[in-house]
């Protein structure tokens, strides 16, 4: 296989929610790793342990990542529970330190499992998924901003004060921020009402951050990846009937689920100069199942 252009090469990517190899995360750092990217890994392999997939070999997530670095490229790794905010802090500084900036964020992670319908909800299920999928995403977008604001000496500004733009933002090399979100606006998730609701904040908010980091050069875009089989929809771990998942698949436009490098390949080709016209927008990269 040739070698692909390293449209990356010379920057950072902070990924976060890469625990596994079945995942989006891994699959969406190796695809910035092979086009020249160097790559630090959040991942808190507690949450996986929960799950009826479970967790997997760290070391060899970290393996698999390497295998694909560019040139000069490196990569690195952290766990931290995003849930608190000195982690949050914390990660962002240790993958900082890896090669003296951050250039590119990709908050993958997220909470699933242990949720439930409307008459389900309590304070403690609703605020548990929105630490871990919301607040957490929203703390480490604007650590990743600050990096970039710029403070004339003597400046008060107050809480929502629109932030100067000191020259045009470059669109083929401005930062750029990724979020994830479920394809909530698309039809119902029931039984989910939690994730459901803590995912929609961020697409619903997407326009607004977007506007606002624009400001300070940097271009933000929410993704919808679709149902992509991490695992859960294998038939050993999975908790949905089998048959009723069998006539989905079935009937989906190209008769498989979604795979990791789908929605990788769409953040890959986003964070390169190519994909930089797009801005405040969220995607969806769900293979026509949303047409069905």
């Amino acid at each position: 296989m040739p070698i692909r252009d390293q449209t990356l090469a010379g920057r950072t990517a902070l990924v976060t929610g890469v625990s596994r190899r079945k995942g989006i995360g891994y699959g969406i750092a190796r695809e910035l790793a092979d086009l020249g990217a160097s790559v630090f890994l959040h991942h808190y392999s507690p949450h996986d342990a929960d799950q009826p997939w479970g967790a997997d070999d760290l070391d060899a997530v970290l393996a698999g990542l390497r295998t694909v670095l560019r040139g000069d490229a490196v990569s690195g790794a952290a766990g931290a529970d995003l849930r608190d905010p000195v982690q949050v802090d914390k990660l962002f500084d240790d993958a900082r330190a890896l090669t003296g900036s951050v250039d590119l964020l990709v908050c993958n992670h997220a909470r699933s499992g242990g949720d439930g319908s409307i008459l389900d909800m309590s304070p403690t299920a609703l605020d548990a998924f929105w630490e871990t999928n919301t607040r957490s995403t929203i703390l480490l977008t604007r650590r990743f901003a600050q990096q970039f604001q710029a403070v004339l000496p003597g400046t008060v500004t107050r809480p929502g004060e629109r932030q100067p733009r000191t020259a045009p933002a470059n669109p083929t090399t401005a930062p750029k921020v990724f979020w994830m979100t479920s394809g909530q606006q698309h039809g119902p998730m029931r039984g989910e009402v939690a994730y459901a609701a803590s995912k929609a904040a961020l697409a619903g908010v997407t326009a607004t951050v977007a506007a606002e980091l624009l400001d300070l050069g940097i271009v933000l875009n929410t993704v919808n990846p679709g149902p992509v089989n991490t695992g859960y929809l294998d038939p050993e771990p999975t908790d949905r009937p089998l048959e009723e998942l069998e006539a989905l698949k079935a009937a989906t436009p190209f008769g498989r689920w979604g795979e990791p490098a789908d929605p990788a390949r769409l953040i890959g080709w986003l964070a390169g100069p190519a994909g930089s016209w797009v801005v405040g927008q969220v995607l969806t990269t769900d293979g026509g199942f949303g047409l069905q």
